[in-house]
């Protein structure tokens, strides 16, 4: 999952992308309504958290625009404003969901996990091949039914590769799941999260691969019988 963060304070920015990263979700974090506008354009996300009084502009004429434009993600607002007028503007202007600050970082994620699930074009069924299996809505990995623990990157490379299962995974939209606009990814970060993840599932007979098809990417497919 790809969240979307625009918030001024560069303290909660940080604070949030902890948490975010802790779930296996990734984090763009921006801090304008300009910023936000061409991330959105650029990148397709999940949810959108949105501050309402930000340097450039209005959080919640951000948000009508996003939903004039077609945007259907869940909107969670998170912001200062506490009256009830704000609260109903926000949720008639296009937001699902409303959190003042200073709020608890334990009740914002359980929020977000909600929305998600409430999303069904991104949270169906459970996606599995094989003896694996993921679940959008938890971000848990089962092997053989047992809860198997993957770090952050290698569950989203999984993700990404499970929903593709059967058909090449080109690495450069590896590369955009791993990219974030807060870092920068090292020329073998495809590579590295890919041996990762092998190692990750080298113990387990799941009845499913990890092919490497050269110069074009990945393909996780059920194992052909000997």
């Amino acid at each position: 999952m790809r969240l979307l963060l625009v918030e001024d304070s560069a303290r909660l920015r940080d604070l949030l992308g902890e948490s975010v990263h802790l779930a296996g979700w990734r984090l763009d974090s921006v801090e304008t309504v300009a910023a936000a506008r061409q991330a959105i354009e650029a990148v397709a996300y999940d949810l959108a958290l949105v501050d309402l009084g930000l340097p450039d502009g209005d959080g919640l004429a951000l948000i009508r625009d996003l939903r004039h434009g077609g945007f259907n993600a869940p909107i969670l607002v998170i912001t200062a404003r506490g009256s009830i007028e704000d609260r109903v503007a926000a949720l008639d202007g296009g937001a699902d969901d409303y959190l003042v600050k200073p709020f608890n970082h334990t009740e914002l994620m359980a929020r977000c996990r909600a929305l998600l699930r409430r999303s069904a074009i991104h949270y169906a069924e459970q996606i599995a091949v094989g003896g694996l299996a993921f679940d959008p809505a938890s971000g848990n990995v089962t092997a053989d039914q047992k809860s198997l623990s993957i770090a952050p990157r290698e569950r989203s490379v999984l993700e990404l590769l499970l929903r593709n299962a059967g058909r090449v995974t080109s690495k450069q939209s590896i590369e955009t799941m791993l990219s974030e606009f807060s870092s920068e990814i090292s020329t073998n970060a495809v590579e590295l999260a890919i041996s990762r993840l092998r190692r990750r599932l080298l113990p387990y007979d799941l009845g499913v691969e990890i092919e490497t098809i050269r110069g074009i990417g990945y393909l996780l497919r059920e194992k052909q019988p000997d």
